[in-house]
């Protein structure tokens, strides 16, 4: 994803992983930190207990691994118990799916598919872009005692890449919240949650170059999510970010986003609507500042950001 963490040097290093495909980044403030920093690491019950999180949400929505209850979905129709989790994610994109015209849809992990973004990354096409499913047509979500629940009239591929890994990042923060670790920065690539008073600038990567950066946001007890069709790229417009309703890798000249919002779940899943629609008309429905950079508008950003743009 096209942002990246700055903080100033600390005498600490920050918990650094591999999860998920992509790089972590943990830190933590504590006395000895600077009162700009939150470099320190995690203890090691902590660290295991947020490596414990991440492996069973993506036990539960990897469409990458045989096992997983996204990949179960996909191989039979039947009623589905979601995850504790599943509410707030799947609320998210129903609104999303209505704001953009179903260009945003959890549905389109077949069309990713079909593009070669698949479990065996081929990474070639297999046929014409395939669109998603309708989501009237196709799922149902019906609220139990149990929790939440998703019915199916035929097998369905799901993806929630549009806004699951910043979702991730909240709950791996509400985690250590719960464990007294309340000053903390989670940086899953890219897609990061500050808690706490500490303000940390973070870098807007230039999705041309990611040795430059396009600006600087200053973040302070919030998320920044940002996405690029430089990201997650494989071939010739080929890329992650992918219209529902076509089927292809979105190609409107729209370039790179970034969404600060009061979570991060929020803030990935805008920075991806972004590319299908204008942001006045997601104002209307969620409190965010933005940046977008478009081949036709340039580098543009909302009244409230607080940072800089470069030129």
């Amino acid at each position: 994803m096209p942002s990246r963490a700055e903080a100033r040097p600390s005498t600490v290093e920050p918990s650094n992983f591999n999860a998920i495909g992509v790089p972590w980044r943990i830190g933590v403030g504590t006395a000895e930190t600077p009162t700009s920093s939150l470099g320190a690491p995690l203890a090691h019950d902590d660290l295991e207990a947020v490596m414990a999180r991440i492996e069973q949400f993506d036990l539960d929505w990897s469409r990458f691994r045989d096992d997983s209850l996204v990949s179960r979905i996909a191989r039979a129709p039947g009623s589905w118990r979601l995850p504790a989790d599943a509410a707030p994610l799947f609320a998210l994109y129903e609104q999303l799916h209505a704001m953009t015209d179903a260009r945003v849809s959890p549905l389109v992990g077949a069309s990713l598919e079909r593009l070669g973004y698949d479990a065996a990354y081929r990474l070639s096409p297999a046929g014409d872009a395939l669109p998603a499913p309708s989501w009237a047509d196709s799922i149902a979500l019906r609220k139990t005692a149990d929790g939440l629940v998703l019915d199916t009239v035929a097998p369905v591929q799901l993806d929630v890449g549009a806004a699951g890994k910043g979702y991730l990042v909240d709950l791996i923060g509400d985690l250590l919240a719960a464990r007294g670790v309340t000053e903390t920065l989670v940086d899953a690539s890219g897609d990061v949650r500050v808690r706490g008073e500490r303000s940390i600038r973070i870098a807007l990567e230039h999705p041309a170059d990611p040795t430059k950066a396009v600006g600087v946001a200053e973040v302070t007890d919030a998320a920044l999510c940002g996405s690029a069709i430089n990201r997650r790229a494989w071939g010739e417009g080929l890329h992650h970010i992918v219209d529902a309703v076509t089927g292809r890798p979105v190609a409107d000249g729209v370039v790179a986003t970034w969404v600060v919002a009061d979570s991060a779940l929020l803030a990935d899943g805008l920075a991806t609507a972004l590319f299908f629609v204008e942001p006045a008309r997601l104002c209307e429905a969620f409190a965010f500042e933005w940046v977008r950079l478009s081949t036709h508008t340039g580098l543009e950003a909302s009244a409230g950001f607080r940072g800089e743009l470069f030129a």
